[in-house]
């Protein structure tokens, strides 16, 4: 098999439903922006190998090829076949005790802090606009199952917990706004 098809070269591409839309279809932006934060997040793993909740950040790699499948899937007939194409709240749920036990561990938020910090803290940082980036693109395609737009809102903060929790493990000062 190889990896080009040629049936992308006129601007177009195929959903899990064998509809045909351009590729600037809202519905491919939006799967294309979670691809693009799945992406960052390799990138922080690859980059600080050592971050004590690097197994989060790889269930959340997985989550997030569940997403883009669902996104990809107007008709939702992958979800029915494929039980690791499904994003539930048992996913939320997961994402809300990490965020819950990574806050622990950081100073009280007393005000909004500017992204930055130490080279993983800004990456994922960085992450969490991507992430808010597919929410809203997410969000304007409309149809989606609401518990996969929980599932990215509550992402977001996580990615944001992470980030803190990542400068305060390096010693990285927050600078308040």
């Amino acid at each position: 098999m190889r990896i080009y098809t040629k049936t992308g070269d006129s601007g177009d591409t195929g959903l899990f439903d064998g509809t045909r839309v351009s590729k600037a279809d809202p519905r491919v932006e939006a799967y294309g922006a979670v691809d693009e934060l799945n992406a960052w997040i390799g990138f922080v793993r690859a980059s600080a190998a050592d971050l004590p909740f690097d197994d989060v950040l790889a269930e959340v790699q997985r989550d997030l090829f569940a997403l883009g499948a669902v996104l990809a899937d107007p008709a939702h007939k992958i979800a029915a076949r494929v039980d690791k194409a499904t994003i539930t709240g048992d996913d939320v749920a997961r994402l809300e005790g990490a965020i819950d036990r990574l806050e622990q561990g950081v100073p009280a938020l007393r005000k909004f802090i500017l992204p930055g910090g130490a080279p993983a803290g800004a990456m994922l940082h960085l992450a969490r606009t991507v992430c808010r980036r597919a929410e809203r693109r997410m969000v304007s395609i409309g149809a989606v199952d609401p518990i996969a737009i929980v599932y990215i809102n509550r992402l977001s903060d996580l990615l944001f917990v992470m980030a803190r929790a990542a400068n305060h493990s390096a010693g990285a000062p927050e600078t308040e706004w």
